[in-house]
């Protein structure tokens, strides 16, 4: 049975744009097993404690293990992979801007 969507699951788009910030696998540096969680679902897993504010154990279960959401998430947050998601996501967000808003300034000055 597949996984049920939730308003907090990260697009396809959004998706390319955080997998490649991600750490590769350990198996994938030839240092360690192979990964057999599905890093989409522990990110899914972990925007959905974001904006439910629901404590780790009260996960639902369609997604990893708890346990398994908040060792990703610390790793991360050690190794500094959530300011880089930051970073690169306000750095689009202000190209994508940018030129519209030179747009708007410069219809005012023409007037």
């Amino acid at each position: 049975m597949p996984r049920q969507g939730y308003p907090s699951d990260v697009s396809d788009a959004e998706w390319e744009i955080i997998k490649p910030l991600l750490p590769a696998a350990k198996s994938e540096t030839g240092r360690g097993r192979r990964r057999t969680v599905d890093l989409r679902g522990v990110y899914n897993a972990i925007r959905y404690l974001t904006r439910t504010g629901c404590a780790w154990e009260l996960l639902p279960n369609d997604f990893p293990p708890p346990k398994t959401v908040y060792g990703y998430w610390r790793k991360w947050e050690k190794k500094g992979i959530w300011q880089k998601i930051h970073d690169e996501l306000r750095e689009r967000v202000r190209k994508k801007v940018a030129p519209k808003q030179q747009r708007e300034d410069s219809s005012i000055a023409n007037r």
